[in-house]
């Protein structure tokens, strides 16, 4: 059992699947569970529930889910990190910076300074 048959189980078809699969209890993730629940305005609240009483064990909070929300299909495309730039991945590169950092120090440079990165950082070939 995966992550998204679990939160498929609490959505719709309502198959107690922590009783099926002993193993289940690993894969649920409350965390990621209360994320996927949270983009939908009928589930929302029950996940913010869950985020508060984080401390309860996994199967509590399973069973709570799959008893308190109504079976409907629910589909949603998961919010991705925006995508680094060409300007981002240089920074990164060069001065060995996080993510993080490489965004916050990328508009202090301008696009010449970019290019002479560039160009240091070529490794030739294809």
């Amino acid at each position: 059992m995966n992550f998204f048959g679990i939160l498929n189980s609490i959505n719709q078809t309502k198959v107690d699947v922590l009783k099926d699969d002993p193993l289940a209890v690993r894969e649920y993730h409350p965390f990621m569970i209360n994320r996927g629940l949270s983009y939908f305005p009928d589930t929302c609240l029950q996940a913010n529930e869950m985020n508060k009483y984080a401390s309860i064990p996994r199967e509590w909070q399973f069973y709570f889910l799959i008893n308190t929300i109504t079976s409907k299909k629910r589909y949603s495309k998961w919010h991705k990190a925006d995508g680094e730039t060409k300007a981002i991945k240089l920074v990164k590169e060069y001065f060995g910076y996080s993510s993080e950092k490489a965004k916050q120090v990328v508009d202090l440079f301008t696009s010449e300074q970019l290019k002479s990165i560039e160009e240091k950082m070529n490794k030739g070939g294809k």
